[in-house]
């Protein structure tokens, strides 16, 4: 009886992470560039002193669906969506070199060109930094041009590049920052041959009706654990009845 309440118990416990997974991807439909997060259960030995005789679940995250979502036009100069399997280079919390799909770029008020959430573009020479200017265009090649402030439209100076890479998807995760990164720590070359759209942005590639339907079944799975740990323990105590009446 133990063994069937502790292998429900865990199994309810993991079912609760993995509705959080889902309902983070869920909290995400409408963020450009997200990516969903796959989860998936398996049964883990409890190792220890002794024979492993006893198995619990545990619910793992395999990876990211990396694939693209929808671009949608908005005809913002500062809305960009990459092409293809690259991405965009930024600068990660910890300060090292992270990557996203996430194109709705701004200019912070000290010229810093950086994403909607925050983290800093990098170009060919680190962040990007943008002089005040009448207008931005930015190249399909990651070229940023500007006409300066207060200059005519056959003055134009080119700020950076903004650098895109292409890296093997086995060789990258998401973490906690919601960024991607390489497994193995590396820096990734930028890639000449990577290219964007100006005035669009890639959505985020979480379907939400399959996303609400594994909802319901990872609370129904609840449900169904739930009622198997109150099985075990009832058994329990008609045992412990009988045994006072032996």
């Amino acid at each position: 009886m133990d063994r069937s309440l502790y292998i429900a118990m865990s199994g309810a416990k993991q079912t609760l992470l993995a509705q959080a997974s889902n309902a983070n991807n869920l909290a995400n439909v409408q963020t450009t560039g997200f990516k969903a997060d796959f989860e998936q259960f398996r049964a883990m030995p409890v190792f220890g002193p002794g024979y492993p005789s006893r198995v619990y679940a545990m619910v793992e995250r395999p990876g990211s669906d990396f694939r693209a979502g929808s671009v949608i036009t908005t005809g913002n100069d500062l809305d960009v969506a990459i092409k293809g399997d690259s991405w965009f280079a930024v600068k990660g919390v910890d300060g090292k070199e992270a990557y996203t799909r996430s194109g709705d770029l701004r200019i912070t008020p000290e010229g810093r060109l950086e994403t909607g959430s925050g983290r800093a573009i990098l170009g060919d020479a680190g962040p990007i930094n943008i002089p005040p200017a009448e207008k931005i265009d930015i190249g399909s090649d990651g070229t940023i041009s500007i006409i300066p402030l207060g200059e005519t439209e056959t003055t134009v100076a080119i700020i950076g590049r903004i650098k895109m890479v292409k890296a093997g998807l086995d060789n990258l995760e998401k973490r906690f920052d919601g960024l991607m990164h390489t497994k193995d720590g590396s820096v990734l070359v930028a890639d000449a041959n990577a290219s964007l759209v100006q005035g669009a942005l890639e959505g985020s590639n979480v379907n939400a009706v399959s996303a609400l339907v594994e909802m319901i079944e990872l609370a129904r799975n609840f449900e169904l654990q739930t009622k198997v740990m109150k099985n075990a323990d009832d058994n329990s105590a008609v045992s412990a009845k009988l045994m006072q009446m032996a």
